[in-house]
């Protein structure tokens, strides 16, 4: 692969959602920020929203691994469940046993239980829902009557719900007015914008082992393109320059120049035809990449697309 080529110790632009590559823009600090203030405030609903592949996935692991001793944290990842089974999914999250046939009533009496000794042992309880935007509205309402559990001064419980705007669209149904309401804080994710490109490019160079600015490795008008093909949204950034350092290693360069992203960006479903003025690709460029990279790295490329 490229990674001695252009002197990686890892890849760049792995889709894998790394710590290690939280990049603190703006957006990002704001969002954090958010969701901090609401937990310290100890409010029972907060809402972060973003578009597909803006790093709501990762600003959650963040928060997670940020929090101290003192949370107790369930993050569910897939809440395509009913009421019933994401109430044992957030049991399971908070180490909490039960029987195999255990029933709902009975179920949510050890939830309770377990929230009441959490925090009578000085703990806060978080509960993040990734994806809420599919939850049902029958699950979005059992959230709600969950955090209903709370003492004379504060919730037993905090929620989070992490999801795409569609969640908001959900939200504004008559029958979800009651949790619409009893969310206090919230904030939308947005894309990057021109002027972020550079510095979340250096920062993800960087922690792969690069040693110089990114405008050492990508041409000015590769990174103008790189940007009005992606429009902003940092996981096609990802795929895009992972596809372009792979055609570039496989020309034998050293820098990505507009060439190389416009054939990234044409072997790419999820772009539209129209993001780029590019050519279409002879059949001669094609076999030539082929024969560079090899079958293995021609799937290894495919596997980025989304």
């Amino acid at each position: 692969m490229y990674l001695q080529h252009f002197g990686f110790n890892e890849f760049p632009f792995s889709l894998t959602p790394n710590l290690r590559f939280f990049c603190n823009l703006d957006p990002y600090k704001e969002a954090f920020d958010v969701l901090m203030v609401s937990l310290y405030n100890g409010e029972g609903f907060v809402k972060i929203t973003g578009e597909v592949g803006t790093g709501k996935t990762l600003l959650c692991r963040k928060l997670l691994n940020t929090l101290g001793s003192n949370y107790i944290t369930a993050y569910i990842s897939n809440p395509t469940l009913d009421t019933f089974n994401l109430q044992k999914a957030i049991a399971h999250e908070l180490e909490i046993s039960f029987p195999e046939n255990v029933d709902n009533q009975h179920l949510l009496n050890l939830l309770t239980d377990e929230l009441i000794k959490l925090h009578q042992d000085g703990k806060h309880v978080i509960i993040v829902i990734d994806e809420a935007h599919v939850l049902s509205d029958e699950a979005l309402e059992g959230l709600r009557l969950l955090s209903n559990l709370e003492t004379e001064t504060s919730k037993l419980v905090q929620i989070i719900l992490v999801g795409q705007p569609e969640l908001d669209k959900r939200l504004k149904k008559p029958n979800l007015r009651q949790l619409k309401q009893r969310i206090v804080f919230s904030y939308c994710l947005p894309v990057l914008q021109p002027e972020d490109l550079q510095a979340y490019l250096c920062m993800r160079l960087s922690v792969a082992g690069y040693g110089y600015h990114p405008g050492k490795l990508f041409s000015p008008k590769a990174l103008k393109l790189l940007f009005k093909a992606s429009r902003g949204i940092p996981r096609l950034i990802n795929i895009i320059s992972h596809k372009a350092l792979l055609v570039t290693y496989g020309y034998g360069k050293k820098k990505v120049d507009a060439n190389a992203i416009e054939v990234a960006v044409a072997d790419t479903e999820v772009i539209p035809a129209v993001a780029l003025p590019y050519r279409l690709l002879e059949v001669g460029t094609v076999l030539l990449l082929l024969a560079s990279f090899g079958i293995g790295g021609y799937f290894i490329l495919r596997s980025f697309a989304l």
